[in-house]
């Protein structure tokens, strides 16, 4: 078993953590989207970071859930990856961030500076601290900030690139699911990671919510040109998303498709529906 990553930095690659939440004393709700623009997207904003898996298994105790995987992202690439439950989906986006190692085969990160923490990711629970603010929430994200002012900015600035400036000094409580995974998403993007990893961040919202959040995390990824790797069962979401769709199947990839559509895609548009209905046959045999 190896992890390899590109470059001369030896510090290990931290696993997911959660740190304590800064205290900002709540704005008034005066303030709306207007008052705090979105940042201009800066000459030096992160690009995405390539990954390769050769050879990759995984087995937990006499299970192996990956068998001998094989895959490539080029950086910036956005990908889907799809399949039925327990078929290894949520084992690769753990294998990618950190949190598991692989049982044999390598992983290699392309990382183009020294940085032990360029991959990120967003669960389908946003996991806010209950007893911090939102500004407070995005700010965990924000531990390469020092200065207290600086980071109350930034954090102001991530929330205004997800529609929620107005919402700052607010409980998570008191916002709507869709609000508290925008929020999460704010959090994930406080350290620019150069991957993220997206494991079902919509599969509980409702059908117009996750629409409108498909929509603003193509927005992002279009500005900021990270890696992205959605783990979801939802193809029609794949095939609007994606620039790739990879189906595991029994821990190993049963199909690799390009999905060659100019952006924005149409949902319901019969190139997208064509697609889905070839991953569908694909995935489901003979009774898509």
């Amino acid at each position: 078993m190896n992890i390899a990553v590109r470059d001369t930095d030896t510090a290990p690659r931290p696993g997911l953590r959660f740190e304590g939440a800064p205290f900002f004393p709540p704005e008034p709700r005066t303030g709306t989207a207007a008052a705090h623009p979105p940042a201009p997207r800066e000459a030096s904003a992160p690009r995405g970071a390539a990954f390769t898996f050769r050879g990759v298994e995984k087995a937990f105790g006499p299970k192996t859930v990956l068998h001998g995987l094989d895959l490539h992202v080029p950086a910036g690439q956005f990908v889907a990856v799809i399949g039925k439950s327990g078929c290894g989906k949520s084992t690769l986006l753990r294998l990618l961030t950190g949190l598991d190692a692989p049982t044999a085969g390598t992983l290699d990160i392309a990382r183009p500076e020294k940085r032990a923490d360029i991959t990120r990711v967003m669960f389908q629970e946003p996991r806010l601290l209950p007893w911090a603010r939102v500004a407070a929430n995005v700010a965990v994200g924000l531990s390469h900030v020092r200065e207290r002012k600086e980071k109350r900015a930034a954090a102001l600035s991530l929330l205004a690139q997800v529609g929620l400036s107005d919402r700052a000094g607010e409980w998570p409580a008191v916002l709507s699911g869709g609000q508290r995974q925008r929020v999460a998403l704010a959090r994930a993007l406080a350290s620019r990671p150069r991957i993220l990893a997206l494991d079902e961040p919509l599969g509980a919202l409702d059908a117009l919510t996750r629409i409108e959040m498909q929509m603003l995390l193509e927005r992002i990824w279009l500005q900021q040109g990270f890696t992205a790797v959605l783990v979801t069962h939802d193809v029609a979401e794949a095939v609007a998303l994606a620039d790739r769709v990879v189906l595991i199947e029994d821990g190993a990839i049963a199909l690799d498709v390009e999905v060659p559509l100019p952006r924005p895609r149409r949902r319901g548009a019969p190139e997208l529906a064509h697609l889905e209905g070839v991953i569908l046959e694909k995935l489901l045999g003979a009774t898509a």
